[in-house]
């Protein structure tokens, strides 16, 4: 995979904005372009370079769930297999065009090229597995009775995708709703629109038309599709405070909602753990990527023992990150995604500072008028520093050193968060009793968000409501329904 992503470096655009203007983005709507005025957003790793594309209003908004609620008679009598057979058809179109899609997502976000590649080679694999699962019949019968329990799609859906994963989370969103039968809206982060306008077009010649429909816009438009009359069903990946007011806006229609949602994930490292994967696992997930991912490793408790081991290899790992353009083949680092997150996790820097923590990282080189922050460790952290409390989601991670198991588990537990957590021993069996004691939807053993469309996503806490991947996704975008008949 990597080895790929190596060859897109030799052929990257040298100029974005000309390169963009000639994919000719469109929102989609009933299968065909929908014409909006212009709107611009800023590349993260430069914070200069302006990127334009076409921006959705309220108009956009009716047309769009009116053409999926037109779609959704035909697409909802259509079988499983054929839903299956055309989510394939779209994987292979996201793989033919992993390359276009991997500048997309870099200039988006900033990323290197190297990481968004990886995202989208991800990304048809979840279409894949999740286009694989299968809602199963249930058999009540008895005596006197035939009873079955099946399952029937709920009508229209909207999917309310992130900026940190603009693409994996917008597909999966995509695959659950139109394998269940729903007919779609797709609403990109206004952050990060590019990828997803394209992931529309991408689809016109595979959906019928109006079973697929993209369109950006601001918050407005965001509230306009929540609570729209015809719209059953809502599925969100963003902050657990943006997920309330959805959930209050879909209260009135009691519309269906899958809400993934903040988290602030704790990892505790026992004095047994291998010091060098804690390491790498905390710079990779937590750091290097710019803590722009929802279960990415937020608290670091580590064994009084391990503690300053841990701390040193993380910090030597940190000393190699370069921050620079996407598009060049020694940049590292990821930028946070605005001025406005750079300067929001910064404060929590200060504040943890100017409480009596101390930084150790790097002094970053490079990355000119990009929204980068050097990744760094705070220590000398309390429970109630905003840096431990909320969710920072950027490369400035809380350590703080541990003694007694118990009370390391009721820090970790201490939190209105519960998405994800781990723990970390060469004694597995131990580490897996520690971890079924953690309030979090998934805990991880000597790793940490390791994520598959496969295995199920549970939430805990304000964290989220429902439940995705696997079937559990699926059955999400579906209504249970009895049939009941007396012989």
């Amino acid at each position: 995979m990597l080895e790929e992503a190596e060859t897109f470096y030799a052929s990257a655009p040298q100029e974005l904005t000309p390169w963009l203007a000639g994919l000719g983005l469109a929102q989609t709507i009933a299968g065909a372009d929908a014409h909006a005025g212009p709107a611009m957003i800023v590349h993260p790793a430069d914070g200069q370079t302006l990127l334009a594309y076409p921006d959705a209003d309220l108009r956009h908004v009716h047309d769009a769930v009116a053409a999926a609620a037109g779609a959704f008679p035909d697409w909802s009598s259509t079988s499983w297999d054929e839903r299956r057979v055309l989510l394939e058809r779209f994987a292979d179109a996201l793989w033919e065009h992993r390359q276009t899609l991997t500048y997309l997502v870099a200039a988006e976000t900033g990323r290197p090229l190297r990481r968004a590649f990886s995202e989208i080679f991800f990304s048809v694999d979840y279409v894949r597995t999740i286009a694989a699962q299968h809602l199963a019949e249930v058999d009540y019968s008895r005596a006197g009775i035939r009873a079955r329990l099946v399952h029937r799609p709920l009508g229209v859906a909207v999917a309310i995708a992130p900026w940190n994963g603009p693409v994996i989370l917008a597909v999966a969103k995509l695959a659950n709703a139109l394998l269940a039968g729903d007919t779609l809206v797709l609403r990109p982060a206004p952050q990060t629109p590019l990828s997803a306008l394209y992931l529309g077009m991408l689809g016109r010649d595979i959906f019928p038309a109006g079973v697929l429909n993209v369109v950006t816009g601001d918050a407005a438009v965001g509230a306009a599709l929540v609570e729209h009359p015809d719209v059953a069903k809502i599925s969100f990946t963003g902050s657990t405070d943006t997920g309330r007011k959805i959930a209050a806006a879909a209260a009135p229609g009691l519309k269906r909602l899958t809400l993934e949602l903040g988290g602030n994930d704790a990892a505790i490292v026992l004095a047994d753990a291998d010091p060098e994967a804690v390491a790498n696992a905390v710079y990779r997930i937590s750091l290097e990527n710019a803590g722009q991912f929802c279960a990415a490793i937020k608290r670091l408790y580590v064994h009084e023992s391990l503690y300053d081991e841990v701390r040193d290899r993380v910090c030597a790992m940190a000393q190699t990150a370069v921050a620079g353009s996407a598009f060049d083949p020694a940049s590292t680092l990821a930028p946070l995604q605005s001025a406005a997150q750079r300067a929001r996790v910064q404060g929590f820097v200060d504040d943890a500072v100017g409480r009596g923590a101390s930084v150790i990282g790097p002094a970053l080189e490079g990355g000119g008028e990009g929204f980068f922050l050097p990744p760094v460790l705070v220590e000398g952290c309390q429970a109630d520093f905003a840096i431990v409390a909320e969710e920072q989601f950027g490369p400035a991670l809380p350590i703080m050193a541990f003694t007694d198991e118990a009370e390391v588990l009721a820090a970790a537990n201490a939190n209105q968060y519960g998405l994800g957590g781990s723990v970390w021993s060469s004694d597995v069996e131990r580490a897996i009793a520690i971890a079924e004691k953690m309030r979090c939807g998934t805990a991880w053993v000597n790793q940490h968000g390791a994520f598959s469309a496969a295995l199920p996503m549970p939430f805990a806490g304000q964290s989220g409501i429902g439940m995705d991947y696997a079937h559990f996704g699926v059955a999400e975008h579906s209504r249970a329904m009895l049939i009941n008949a007396k012989l």
